[in-house]
């Protein structure tokens, strides 16, 4: 028997130019909602953002509404497990709390996520973290309310029910997934995005893209097997709803993403960045992503020496947008015959194809047409990879199953290997 329902959610949203103004009331009012008062409220960021002054201010915005705010300022830019476990002891220490917010990239808000959680309920961090590389244990208590409040335009993670770390000891990256992870509330204020460097937007703009494209082109929901209340996740496949938010970001993008590279002081292309972000999340948190995001967990976990422009320069990294679109143009050529009408109408909202090109490749040269024009690496070869490392990326890719299950097509080991090898260069 197969499906029939899709399930669809998303936190509450207060967007616009001055939204982090309000914070602190918006804070007493969700507090009041759960039925207490509040009084502590844990404000999570990274160094980086803490350096803008957008924290501080907001959380002086806070103190005036009588709300007393401890300051944790170093969650780390690509989470691990060891950054996150510090924070958890500093909120643990620190608390207790009446209400969590994070400021900052998907980083922070990730990190922000694992600490509610851990505040909230007991164990141990790799007990949630989901299996077969954690203990996949489900919380057991309600979590803290939670604004989360972007600085940066792509992670989404302002609206979905995922944090993702990693795992350094088996160096791959994975997760925790479940409903009570999204977010009370999101504030979008597309005036914290000023500040973001080029790189960071080209990355960041590319998630967006990829989040978009991955909801678009998932597996239908209806052609899931049946499933019992108690078995239904979050990404529940490709749907009405999430159709419209995914295809809606990505016309958006295709108007603005080239100019918000090109020009940061642009207010117009970043305040249409911030909505495609915001779009973008609403779909792909329900209807879930697959091959380029599963492939870019082992991209990103296994980084050797790269250190992109733009970002700490402390130790390599991969940031997480441009780990997912390097394998994005062989994915989508891979998963084409699924939905070749879904394929072909993304690669229109997106501007067309770049030359004459038809067929399975109209996306991917759509796809490598953008990611010359921002500036990313020209293929996995650029950041650090060669073909040797192909059967370790696929295994890497493979453990990400929850994701895989989201594709169109059954993917193989074989299939992941063409996908990275084809990555290798773009052009």
């Amino acid at each position: 028997m197969t499906e029939s329902v899709f399930t669809y959610a998303a936190p509450g949203l207060k967007f616009g130019r001055g939204a982090s103004n309000e914070i602190g009331w918006d804070v007493r009012q969700l507090v009041a909602t759960a039925g207490g008062a509040a009084r502590r409220v844990l404000l999570v960021t990274d160094p980086g953002v803490a350096a803008t002054g957008h924290p501080t201010r907001i959380a002086a915005a806070m103190g005036s509404q009588g709300l007393d705010v401890t300051v944790f300022a170093g969650a780390r830019v690509e989470p691990t497990d060891a950054s996150m476990e510090e924070a958890i002891a500093f909120a643990r220490d620190a608390g207790p709390f009446d209400a969590v917010v994070a400021v900052g990239g998907g980083s922070a808000i990730d990190t922000a996520k694992a600490v509610d959680l851990l505040l909230t309920n007991s164990g141990s961090l790799m007990d949630y973290v989901n299996a077969p590389v954690g203990g996949g244990r489900p919380p057991e208590h309600p979590l803290l309310p939670l604004v989360a409040v972007p600085t940066t335009t792509g992670t989404g993670a302002e609206s979905t029910t995922i944090c993702v770390l990693d795992v350094l000891a088996l160096k791959v990256k994975t997760g925790i997934s479940h409903a009570r992870l999204r977010p009370t509330l999101a504030v979008v204020d597309p005036d914290l995005t000023m500040t973001q460097p080029a790189m960071v937007t080209a990355s960041c703009g590319m998630d967006i893209l990829c989040h978009a494209l991955e909801s678009w082109t998932a597996r239908w929901f209806g052609d899931f097997d049946a499933k019992r209340p108690e078995q239904r996740v979050p990404y529940c496949g490709a749907n009405p709803i999430a159709d419209m938010w995914s295809e809606k970001a990505m016309s958006l993008l295709a108007g603005a993403f080239r100019r918000a590279v090109r020009d940061g002081s642009d207010g117009e292309a970043r305040e249409q960045m911030a909505l495609a972000a915001t779009f973008a999340g609403l779909g792909f948190g329900n209807a879930g992503v697959h091959v380029p995001h599963a492939c870019a967990y082992p991209i990103a976990g296994r980084v050797r020496d790269y250190r992109p422009e733009g970002y700490p320069a402390d130790e390599p990294i991969v940031p997480h947008g441009m780990a997912v679109v390097m394998t994005a143009p062989a994915a989508f050529a891979l998963t084409f015959e699924a939905s070749p009408e879904r394929h072909l109408r993304a690669a229109e909202l997106l501007g067309g194809p770049s030359s004459s090109v038809a067929g399975p490749e109209a996306l991917p040269d759509v796809l490598r047409g953008l990611m010359r024009d921002v500036g990313l690496p020209s293929g996995l070869a650029e950041i650090g990879y060669d073909s040797s490392d192909v059967d370790d990326l696929v295994e890497g890719a493979l453990k990400q199953q929850r994701l895989l299950a989201t594709a169109p097509i059954d993917v193989t080991a074989d299939d992941l290997a063409t996908v990275f090898t084809r990555s290798l260069e773009h052009w």
